[in-house]
């Protein structure tokens, strides 16, 4: 089973963190998240997640990040490998999606069940009428 990383701007990270402990409670074990402060360069990402990995002690990792090229981003791509997968464009479905399937699936389906729901979460509704 795969641990899950969210690496975001502060503080969008731990955010995150606490709407998937609203609707999954005991995800927390599962769930590491970094903050990325102003001042930090890609390397100081990389370090820091490389740290709360091995606190884990867990050797495959999914890694959420908000937004492709971005410092957080940035980071993460330095993590990825056979047993670190990298997604960016975390969002609230993303992260539900990917928690209820992180105790069943192995990574890479992990990963696809991710852009899943992340896709699936963009809908259009409808607008209302103005008031008269």
């Amino acid at each position: 089973m795969p641990n899950l990383l969210v690496i975001a701007h502060a503080p969008l990270a731990s955010a995150l963190r606490q709407v998937a402990e609203h609707t999954f409670p005991d995800c927390a074990p599962t769930l590491a998240v970094l903050d990325v402060s102003p001042g930090m360069c890609a390397e100081d990402v990389e370090t820091a997640a490389r740290a709360l990995m091995a606190e884990a002690g867990q050797p495959e990792w999914l890694v959420l990040t908000d937004v492709f090229g971005a410092t957080p981003c940035n980071g993460a791509q330095r993590l990825a490998g056979e047993r670190v997968q990298v997604l960016s464009g975390v969002s609230v479905p993303m992260l539900w999606r990917t928690l209820c399937y992180a105790s069943q699936k192995p990574l890479t389906e992990l990963a696809r069940r991710a852009v899943q729901g992340a896709v699936s979460g963009i809908v259009a509704t409808p607008s209302l009428p103005p008031d008269e």
